[in-house]
Protein backbone atom coordinates (compact mmCIF):
# COMPACT_ATOMS: atom_id res chain seq x y z
CA UNK A 1 0.00 0.00 0.00
CA UNK A 2 1.18 3.53 -1.07
CA UNK A 3 1.98 5.49 2.07
CA UNK A 4 -0.36 8.73 2.53
CA UNK A 5 0.14 12.01 1.60
CA UNK A 6 -0.13 13.44 5.18
CA UNK A 7 -0.41 17.71 5.81
CA UNK A 8 2.96 17.30 7.57
CA UNK A 9 4.41 15.64 4.86
CA UNK A 10 3.13 18.14 2.18
CA UNK A 11 3.96 21.33 4.40
CA UNK A 12 7.95 19.82 4.23
CA UNK A 13 7.05 19.65 0.33
CA UNK A 14 6.24 23.26 -0.07
CA UNK A 15 2.69 22.56 -1.25
CA UNK A 16 0.70 24.03 1.36
CA UNK A 17 2.40 26.48 3.52
CA UNK A 18 -0.17 28.86 2.95
CA UNK A 19 -2.96 26.50 4.34
CA UNK A 20 -1.21 26.95 7.45
CA UNK A 21 -0.66 30.37 7.95
CA UNK A 22 1.46 32.82 5.78
CA UNK A 23 2.98 35.59 7.46
CA UNK A 24 4.57 39.38 6.34
CA UNK A 25 7.89 39.95 6.77
CA UNK A 26 9.78 42.91 8.01
CA UNK A 27 8.21 45.04 10.27
CA UNK A 28 4.38 43.50 10.16
CA UNK A 29 6.30 39.99 10.77
CA UNK A 30 4.07 37.57 12.41
CA UNK A 31 0.57 39.58 11.49
CA UNK A 32 -1.67 37.73 8.76
CA UNK A 33 -1.71 38.93 5.54
CA UNK A 34 -5.74 39.91 5.45
CA UNK A 35 -6.65 41.20 2.29
CA UNK A 36 -4.51 38.78 0.26
CA UNK A 37 -7.47 36.59 -1.49
CA UNK A 38 -8.47 38.52 -4.77
CA UNK A 39 -4.65 39.19 -5.51
CA UNK A 40 -3.74 35.64 -5.26
CA UNK A 41 -6.87 33.99 -6.80
CA UNK A 42 -7.48 36.42 -9.66
CA UNK A 43 -5.12 35.62 -12.73
CA UNK A 44 -7.49 32.20 -12.62
CA UNK A 45 -11.15 32.97 -11.20
CA UNK A 46 -10.68 36.37 -13.21
CA UNK A 47 -11.03 34.08 -16.48
CA UNK A 48 -13.40 31.72 -15.42
CA UNK A 49 -17.07 32.24 -17.39
CA UNK A 50 -20.17 30.01 -16.46
CA UNK A 51 -21.04 31.08 -20.21
CA UNK A 52 -18.42 29.13 -21.71
CA UNK A 53 -19.70 25.96 -19.38
CA UNK A 54 -22.96 26.66 -20.06
CA UNK A 55 -22.16 26.31 -23.70
CA UNK A 56 -20.35 23.08 -23.28
CA UNK A 57 -23.19 21.90 -21.09
CA UNK A 58 -25.92 22.54 -24.08
CA UNK A 59 -23.56 20.31 -26.41
CA UNK A 60 -22.91 17.63 -24.39
CA UNK A 61 -26.67 16.92 -23.10
CA UNK A 62 -28.44 16.65 -26.81
CA UNK A 63 -27.52 13.48 -27.24
CA UNK A 64 -27.45 10.66 -23.91
CA UNK A 65 -24.00 9.09 -23.38
CA UNK A 66 -24.50 6.11 -22.09
CA UNK A 67 -20.97 4.46 -21.41
CA UNK A 68 -20.55 1.77 -24.63
CA UNK A 69 -22.43 3.79 -27.27
CA UNK A 70 -22.51 6.68 -30.17
CA UNK A 71 -23.33 9.26 -27.89
CA UNK A 72 -20.36 8.80 -25.19
CA UNK A 73 -17.85 8.72 -28.23
CA UNK A 74 -19.34 12.18 -29.71
CA UNK A 75 -18.84 13.79 -26.15
CA UNK A 76 -14.91 12.37 -26.15
CA UNK A 77 -14.61 13.72 -29.03
CA UNK A 78 -15.97 16.88 -28.06
CA UNK A 79 -13.72 17.02 -25.00
CA UNK A 80 -10.91 15.82 -26.37
CA UNK A 81 -11.09 18.79 -29.51
CA UNK A 82 -11.21 21.25 -26.55
CA UNK A 83 -8.55 19.83 -24.62
CA UNK A 84 -6.46 20.42 -28.07
CA UNK A 85 -7.75 23.85 -28.78
CA UNK A 86 -6.18 24.67 -25.12
CA UNK A 87 -2.72 23.36 -26.32
CA UNK A 88 -2.89 20.25 -24.08
CA UNK A 89 -0.93 16.93 -24.68
CA UNK A 90 -4.40 14.60 -25.30
CA UNK A 91 -4.95 11.49 -24.63
CA UNK A 92 -8.20 8.94 -25.46
CA UNK A 93 -7.94 5.70 -23.64
CA UNK A 94 -10.24 2.95 -24.05
CA UNK A 95 -11.35 -0.10 -22.16
CA UNK A 96 -13.80 -2.21 -22.49
CA UNK A 97 -16.94 -2.87 -20.69
CA UNK A 98 -19.58 -5.46 -20.87
CA UNK A 99 -23.28 -4.64 -20.88
CA UNK A 100 -25.96 -7.26 -20.22
CA UNK A 101 -28.37 -8.35 -23.07
CA UNK A 102 -31.86 -8.91 -22.26
CA UNK A 103 -34.39 -8.82 -25.60
CA UNK A 104 -37.13 -11.36 -25.10
CA UNK A 105 -35.37 -13.75 -22.90
CA UNK A 106 -36.84 -17.06 -22.59
CA UNK A 107 -36.17 -19.56 -20.69
CA UNK A 108 -36.77 -23.42 -20.58
CA UNK A 109 -35.40 -26.44 -18.01
CA UNK A 110 -36.73 -30.18 -18.66
CA UNK A 111 -36.01 -33.00 -16.08
CA UNK A 112 -37.69 -36.23 -16.70
CA UNK A 113 -40.38 -34.69 -18.73
CA UNK A 114 -40.99 -31.93 -16.74
CA UNK A 115 -40.42 -27.79 -17.37
CA UNK A 116 -39.28 -26.67 -14.20
CA UNK A 117 -39.83 -22.62 -15.44
CA UNK A 118 -36.53 -21.33 -14.17
CA UNK A 119 -35.49 -17.67 -14.43
CA UNK A 120 -32.75 -17.35 -16.65
CA UNK A 121 -29.33 -15.67 -14.93
CA UNK A 122 -28.71 -12.04 -15.95
CA UNK A 123 -25.70 -12.04 -18.59
CA UNK A 124 -26.54 -15.65 -19.41
CA UNK A 125 -25.27 -17.12 -22.81
CA UNK A 126 -27.81 -17.60 -25.19
CA UNK A 127 -27.77 -21.78 -25.81
CA UNK A 128 -29.53 -25.02 -26.03
CA UNK A 129 -27.78 -28.39 -24.23
CA UNK A 130 -28.82 -31.65 -23.35
CA UNK A 131 -26.74 -33.57 -20.66
CA UNK A 132 -26.38 -35.10 -17.27
CA UNK A 133 -27.09 -33.34 -14.24
CA UNK A 134 -23.98 -33.14 -11.85
CA UNK A 135 -24.30 -32.17 -7.98
CA UNK A 136 -21.60 -30.17 -7.40
CA UNK A 137 -22.75 -28.52 -4.28
CA UNK A 138 -22.03 -24.88 -3.26
CA UNK A 139 -19.02 -24.97 -6.63
CA UNK A 140 -16.56 -23.59 -4.08
CA UNK A 141 -13.24 -23.09 -5.68
CA UNK A 142 -10.89 -26.51 -4.78
CA UNK A 143 -14.36 -28.49 -4.44
CA UNK A 144 -15.91 -28.95 -7.93
CA UNK A 145 -15.10 -32.65 -9.75
CA UNK A 146 -13.49 -33.06 -12.75
CA UNK A 147 -16.23 -35.18 -13.48
CA UNK A 148 -18.69 -32.34 -14.16
CA UNK A 149 -17.06 -32.28 -17.58
CA UNK A 150 -19.09 -31.94 -20.63
CA UNK A 151 -22.65 -32.02 -17.98
CA UNK A 152 -24.69 -29.61 -16.49
CA UNK A 153 -23.68 -28.77 -12.95
CA UNK A 154 -26.16 -28.45 -10.25
CA UNK A 155 -24.83 -25.77 -7.67
CA UNK A 156 -26.39 -24.28 -4.77
CA UNK A 157 -26.15 -20.48 -4.27
CA UNK A 158 -24.52 -19.30 -1.06
CA UNK A 159 -20.71 -18.04 0.15
CA UNK A 160 -19.10 -16.60 -3.37
CA UNK A 161 -21.06 -14.62 -5.78
CA UNK A 162 -22.84 -16.11 -8.64
CA UNK A 163 -19.80 -15.17 -11.35
CA UNK A 164 -17.22 -17.10 -9.49
CA UNK A 165 -19.53 -20.05 -9.01
CA UNK A 166 -20.16 -20.09 -12.94
CA UNK A 167 -16.78 -19.70 -13.31
CA UNK A 168 -15.36 -22.66 -11.48
CA UNK A 169 -17.71 -25.53 -12.72
CA UNK A 170 -16.88 -23.49 -16.96
CA UNK A 171 -13.19 -23.87 -15.80
CA UNK A 172 -14.16 -27.44 -15.60
CA UNK A 173 -15.58 -28.06 -18.65
CA UNK A 174 -19.36 -28.01 -17.66
CA UNK A 175 -21.51 -27.17 -20.25
CA UNK A 176 -24.83 -25.48 -18.29
CA UNK A 177 -25.77 -24.35 -15.08
CA UNK A 178 -28.70 -25.32 -12.86
CA UNK A 179 -28.38 -22.86 -9.60
CA UNK A 180 -31.09 -23.15 -6.62
CA UNK A 181 -31.54 -21.12 -3.93
CA UNK A 182 -30.45 -20.92 -0.39
CA UNK A 183 -33.51 -19.55 1.01
CA UNK A 184 -37.08 -19.08 0.54
CA UNK A 185 -39.68 -19.56 -2.30
CA UNK A 186 -38.13 -17.03 -4.78
CA UNK A 187 -36.16 -18.53 -8.58
CA UNK A 188 -35.11 -14.97 -9.84
CA UNK A 189 -31.56 -14.03 -9.19
CA UNK A 190 -28.40 -15.15 -10.76
CA UNK A 191 -25.56 -13.66 -12.64
CA UNK A 192 -23.23 -14.29 -15.20
CA UNK A 193 -20.36 -12.43 -17.24
CA UNK A 194 -19.11 -11.86 -20.67
CA UNK A 195 -16.45 -15.39 -21.85
CA UNK A 196 -18.92 -17.59 -19.41
CA UNK A 197 -20.56 -19.57 -22.69
CA UNK A 198 -23.08 -21.79 -20.92
CA UNK A 199 -26.50 -21.08 -20.11
CA UNK A 200 -27.20 -20.42 -16.78
CA UNK A 201 -30.72 -20.28 -15.16
CA UNK A 202 -32.22 -20.34 -11.46
CA UNK A 203 -34.70 -22.42 -9.51
CA UNK A 204 -36.19 -22.92 -6.54
CA UNK A 205 -34.73 -24.43 -3.37
CA UNK A 206 -36.89 -26.51 -3.24
CA UNK A 207 -36.62 -27.87 -6.53
CA UNK A 208 -32.83 -28.06 -6.01
CA UNK A 209 -32.97 -30.32 -2.85
CA UNK A 210 -35.44 -32.18 -4.58
CA UNK A 211 -32.96 -32.77 -7.60
CA UNK A 212 -30.31 -33.31 -4.95
CA UNK A 213 -32.48 -36.41 -2.75
CA UNK A 214 -33.23 -38.13 -6.68
CA UNK A 215 -29.52 -37.86 -7.72
CA UNK A 216 -28.79 -39.91 -4.88
CA UNK A 217 -30.25 -42.82 -5.96
CA UNK A 218 -29.54 -42.42 -9.45
CA UNK A 219 -28.38 -40.30 -12.93
CA UNK A 220 -30.81 -37.25 -14.13
CA UNK A 221 -30.85 -36.00 -17.74
CA UNK A 222 -31.42 -32.28 -18.17
CA UNK A 223 -32.12 -30.24 -20.95
CA UNK A 224 -31.36 -26.28 -21.13
CA UNK A 225 -32.97 -24.05 -23.42
CA UNK A 226 -31.78 -20.15 -23.40
CA UNK A 227 -32.79 -17.18 -26.00
CA UNK A 228 -32.35 -13.77 -25.85
CA UNK A 229 -30.15 -13.36 -22.80
CA UNK A 230 -25.97 -12.36 -23.07
CA UNK A 231 -23.31 -10.40 -21.91
CA UNK A 232 -22.14 -8.00 -25.12
CA UNK A 233 -18.83 -6.40 -24.63
CA UNK A 234 -18.06 -2.74 -25.97
CA UNK A 235 -15.52 0.33 -25.76
CA UNK A 236 -15.62 2.87 -23.27
CA UNK A 237 -13.53 5.94 -22.90
CA UNK A 238 -11.44 8.15 -20.30
CA UNK A 239 -9.73 11.36 -22.28
CA UNK A 240 -6.70 12.52 -20.32
CA UNK A 241 -4.95 16.16 -21.12
CA UNK A 242 -1.45 16.83 -19.59
CA UNK A 243 0.15 20.25 -19.43
CA UNK A 244 3.95 20.23 -18.29
CA UNK A 245 4.85 22.87 -15.76
CA UNK A 246 7.67 25.19 -16.50
CA UNK A 247 10.83 24.30 -17.51
CA UNK A 248 13.02 24.62 -14.84
CA UNK A 249 10.58 24.73 -12.11
CA UNK A 250 9.15 21.18 -12.43
CA UNK A 251 8.67 19.78 -8.80
CA UNK A 252 7.55 16.43 -10.22
CA UNK A 253 3.73 16.49 -8.36
CA UNK A 254 0.79 16.47 -10.32
CA UNK A 255 -2.15 17.72 -9.23
CA UNK A 256 -5.37 16.41 -11.10
CA UNK A 257 -8.84 17.67 -11.82
CA UNK A 258 -11.09 14.70 -13.15
CA UNK A 259 -15.30 14.52 -13.84
CA UNK A 260 -17.37 11.69 -15.50
CA UNK A 261 -18.57 12.53 -19.17
CA UNK A 262 -20.98 9.15 -19.35
CA UNK A 263 -24.79 9.61 -18.74
CA UNK A 264 -27.52 7.46 -17.72
CA UNK A 265 -29.31 5.33 -20.38
CA UNK A 266 -32.32 7.85 -22.21
CA UNK A 267 -30.81 10.64 -19.98
CA UNK A 268 -29.55 14.11 -21.02
CA UNK A 269 -27.32 14.26 -18.02
CA UNK A 270 -27.14 18.17 -18.01
CA UNK A 271 -26.11 18.18 -14.38
CA UNK A 272 -24.90 14.36 -14.50
CA UNK A 273 -22.35 14.78 -15.32
CA UNK A 274 -21.68 17.57 -18.12
CA UNK A 275 -21.54 19.72 -15.35
CA UNK A 276 -18.66 18.49 -14.08
CA UNK A 277 -17.22 17.68 -17.26
CA UNK A 278 -17.86 21.55 -18.30
CA UNK A 279 -15.72 22.98 -15.00
CA UNK A 280 -13.28 20.55 -16.08
CA UNK A 281 -12.78 21.82 -19.83
CA UNK A 282 -13.10 25.33 -18.85
CA UNK A 283 -10.70 25.47 -15.98
CA UNK A 284 -8.29 23.98 -18.62
CA UNK A 285 -8.58 26.80 -21.07
CA UNK A 286 -8.28 29.29 -18.04
CA UNK A 287 -5.21 27.00 -16.65
CA UNK A 288 -3.86 26.64 -19.74
CA UNK A 289 -1.11 30.10 -20.19
CA UNK A 290 -0.81 30.26 -16.04
CA UNK A 291 2.89 29.41 -14.86
CA UNK A 292 3.09 26.83 -12.94
CA UNK A 293 5.87 24.56 -10.90
CA UNK A 294 3.44 21.40 -10.93
CA UNK A 295 2.01 19.28 -13.40
CA UNK A 296 -2.04 19.71 -14.77
CA UNK A 297 -4.05 16.83 -15.49
CA UNK A 298 -7.21 16.97 -16.13
CA UNK A 299 -9.49 13.68 -16.72
CA UNK A 300 -12.68 12.95 -17.76
CA UNK A 301 -13.76 9.35 -16.88
CA UNK A 302 -16.35 6.80 -18.71
CA UNK A 303 -18.51 4.05 -17.18
CA UNK A 304 -19.19 5.81 -13.88
CA UNK A 305 -22.40 4.96 -14.12
CA UNK A 306 -21.88 1.29 -14.52
CA UNK A 307 -19.93 1.27 -10.90
CA UNK A 308 -16.41 3.64 -11.37
CA UNK A 309 -15.72 1.66 -14.33
CA UNK A 310 -13.56 4.62 -16.07
CA UNK A 311 -11.62 6.01 -13.09
CA UNK A 312 -10.36 2.62 -11.89
CA UNK A 313 -9.15 1.41 -15.07
CA UNK A 314 -7.45 4.63 -15.11
CA UNK A 315 -5.97 4.43 -11.33
CA UNK A 316 -4.95 0.77 -12.76
CA UNK A 317 -2.71 1.98 -15.26
CA UNK A 318 -0.42 4.21 -13.03
CA UNK A 319 2.64 2.91 -12.03
CA UNK A 320 3.18 3.45 -8.24
CA UNK A 321 5.80 6.14 -8.76
CA UNK A 322 3.53 8.01 -10.85
CA UNK A 323 0.60 7.51 -8.24
CA UNK A 324 3.09 8.98 -5.63
CA UNK A 325 3.47 11.88 -7.45
CA UNK A 326 -0.31 12.95 -7.61
CA UNK A 327 -1.04 15.39 -4.54
CA UNK A 328 -4.56 15.98 -5.13
CA UNK A 329 -7.54 14.85 -6.79
CA UNK A 330 -10.41 17.22 -7.46
CA UNK A 331 -13.72 15.29 -8.52
CA UNK A 332 -16.55 17.41 -9.87
CA UNK A 333 -19.74 15.56 -10.03
CA UNK A 334 -22.89 17.07 -10.69
CA UNK A 335 -22.20 20.57 -9.78
CA UNK A 336 -24.72 22.87 -11.73
CA UNK A 337 -28.29 22.15 -10.59
CA UNK A 338 -30.37 24.99 -9.44
CA UNK A 339 -32.72 22.26 -7.70
CA UNK A 340 -30.03 20.88 -5.60
CA UNK A 341 -28.49 21.41 -2.18
CA UNK A 342 -31.84 22.43 -0.07
CA UNK A 343 -31.46 25.12 1.93
CA UNK A 344 -28.16 23.98 3.19
CA UNK A 345 -24.89 26.44 3.45
CA UNK A 346 -22.01 27.45 0.81
CA UNK A 347 -25.03 27.35 -1.61
CA UNK A 348 -25.99 23.43 -0.92
CA UNK A 349 -22.25 22.40 -2.08
CA UNK A 350 -20.47 20.36 -0.02
CA UNK A 351 -17.21 18.08 -0.21
CA UNK A 352 -17.17 14.15 0.04
CA UNK A 353 -14.29 12.39 1.25
CA UNK A 354 -14.06 8.21 1.25
CA UNK A 355 -13.27 8.31 4.93
CA UNK A 356 -15.05 11.19 6.13
CA UNK A 357 -11.66 13.16 7.30
CA UNK A 358 -10.04 16.34 5.94
CA UNK A 359 -7.26 16.55 3.80
CA UNK A 360 -5.56 18.91 1.25
CA UNK A 361 -8.14 19.24 -1.01
CA UNK A 362 -10.82 19.80 1.20
CA UNK A 363 -9.09 22.49 3.61
CA UNK A 364 -7.78 24.41 0.01
CA UNK A 365 -11.42 24.38 -1.26
CA UNK A 366 -12.80 25.06 1.88
CA UNK A 367 -10.81 28.11 2.17
CA UNK A 368 -11.47 29.21 -1.35
CA UNK A 369 -15.00 28.73 -0.88
CA UNK A 370 -14.43 30.99 1.68
CA UNK A 371 -12.68 33.68 -0.79
CA UNK A 372 -14.63 33.28 -4.07
CA UNK A 373 -17.85 33.91 -5.77
CA UNK A 374 -19.70 32.04 -3.11
CA UNK A 375 -18.44 34.53 -0.15
CA UNK A 376 -18.72 30.86 2.62
CA UNK A 377 -16.66 28.64 4.23
CA UNK A 378 -17.46 25.00 2.19
CA UNK A 379 -18.62 22.00 4.44
CA UNK A 380 -17.75 17.93 4.34
CA UNK A 381 -19.04 15.15 4.50
CA UNK A 382 -18.66 11.44 3.94
CA UNK A 383 -19.50 9.48 0.62
CA UNK A 384 -17.97 7.32 -1.72
CA UNK A 385 -19.96 6.47 -5.46
CA UNK A 386 -17.96 8.63 -7.28
CA UNK A 387 -14.43 8.54 -9.29
CA UNK A 388 -12.89 10.02 -6.30
CA UNK A 389 -12.80 6.39 -4.32
CA UNK A 390 -9.87 4.91 -6.79
CA UNK A 391 -7.99 7.80 -5.95
CA UNK A 392 -8.37 7.70 -2.57
CA UNK A 393 -7.35 4.01 -2.57
CA UNK A 394 -4.22 4.94 -3.76
CA UNK A 395 -3.84 7.17 -0.80
CA UNK A 396 -4.01 10.44 -2.89
CA UNK A 397 -5.90 13.33 -1.25
CA UNK A 398 -9.45 13.70 -2.96
CA UNK A 399 -12.33 15.05 -3.08
CA UNK A 400 -15.91 14.88 -4.24
CA UNK A 401 -17.55 18.73 -4.99
CA UNK A 402 -21.67 18.16 -5.74
CA UNK A 403 -24.69 19.61 -4.28
CA UNK A 404 -26.29 18.08 -2.05
CA UNK A 405 -28.83 16.70 -1.58
CA UNK A 406 -29.81 15.91 -4.95
CA UNK A 407 -31.97 17.69 -7.40
CA UNK A 408 -35.50 15.23 -7.78
CA UNK A 409 -34.32 14.76 -11.68
CA UNK A 410 -31.53 12.70 -10.78
CA UNK A 411 -31.15 9.95 -13.18
CA UNK A 412 -34.29 10.82 -15.25
CA UNK A 413 -34.67 12.42 -18.61
CA UNK A 414 -35.58 15.26 -17.04
CA UNK A 415 -31.56 16.37 -16.36
CA UNK A 416 -31.89 19.17 -19.10
CA UNK A 417 -30.29 22.37 -19.59
CA UNK A 418 -33.12 24.27 -18.30
CA UNK A 419 -32.44 23.04 -14.88
CA UNK A 420 -28.67 24.42 -14.82
CA UNK A 421 -27.60 27.18 -12.39
CA UNK A 422 -24.90 29.61 -13.70
CA UNK A 423 -24.06 30.63 -11.09
CA UNK A 424 -23.77 27.27 -9.46
CA UNK A 425 -21.16 26.55 -12.05
CA UNK A 426 -18.75 29.52 -11.66
CA UNK A 427 -19.33 29.04 -7.25
CA UNK A 428 -17.79 25.58 -7.93
CA UNK A 429 -15.33 26.56 -10.93
CA UNK A 430 -13.79 29.08 -8.61
CA UNK A 431 -13.51 27.15 -5.74
CA UNK A 432 -11.42 24.66 -7.69
CA UNK A 433 -9.74 26.42 -9.73
CA UNK A 434 -8.40 28.72 -6.74
CA UNK A 435 -7.54 25.74 -5.23
CA UNK A 436 -5.74 23.94 -7.81
CA UNK A 437 -3.38 26.84 -8.48
CA UNK A 438 -2.23 27.40 -4.65
CA UNK A 439 -1.01 23.94 -5.22
CA UNK A 440 0.62 24.79 -9.06
CA UNK A 441 1.70 28.53 -8.93
CA UNK A 442 5.61 28.50 -9.16
CA UNK A 443 5.41 30.83 -5.97
CA UNK A 444 3.82 28.93 -3.55
CA UNK A 445 7.04 27.47 -1.64
CA UNK A 446 7.53 31.21 -1.11
CA UNK A 447 4.47 32.59 -0.42
CA UNK A 448 5.92 33.45 2.93
CA UNK A 449 7.67 36.54 1.15
CA UNK A 450 4.24 37.44 -0.44
CA UNK A 451 1.48 39.89 0.62
CA UNK A 452 -0.77 37.52 -1.39
CA UNK A 453 -1.09 34.27 0.76
CA UNK A 454 -4.46 32.94 1.62
CA UNK A 455 -5.81 32.20 5.54
CA UNK A 456 -6.90 28.74 6.46
CA UNK A 457 -10.31 28.68 7.84
CA UNK A 458 -11.99 26.18 10.15
CA UNK A 459 -15.16 24.39 8.50
CA UNK A 460 -17.25 21.41 9.86
CA UNK A 461 -18.42 18.17 9.06
CA UNK A 462 -22.03 17.30 8.16
CA UNK A 463 -23.84 14.30 7.90
CA UNK A 464 -25.51 15.11 5.06
CA UNK A 465 -26.53 11.64 2.65
CA UNK A 466 -26.97 13.15 -1.02
CA UNK A 467 -30.91 11.85 -0.37
CA UNK A 468 -31.70 13.78 2.60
Amino acid sequence: MKRKKTMAALLTAGLILSVNGAYAKGPEAGVPNTNAASAFDNKIIKKISADNMYNHIAYLSEVPRQAGTPGELRGVQYIESHFKQYGYETEVQPFPIYTVVRNNVSGLLEIGGENLKPYVFSGSYSGEVTAELVDVGKALAGTVPDSVKGKIALIERGDITFVQKVQNVFDKGAVGVVMYNNTGTSNEFGQATYGQNIPAVAITRAQGLALVEKLKNGTLTAHIKVTGSGVEEKTSYNVIAKMKPNKNKDTGQVVMIGAHHDSVQNGPGANDDASGVSAVLELARVMADAPTDTELRFVTFGSEELGLLGSYHYAGTLSADEADRIVAHFQMDMIGSKDAGGDNKANGLIMYTIDGKKNLVTDLASAAGDRTALGEVVPYGQLGRSDHQPFHELGIPAALFIHSPLEPWYHTPADTLDKIDKNKLQETAEIVGASVYQIARPDTPALQHSRVAPQPVDYDFENRPPGA
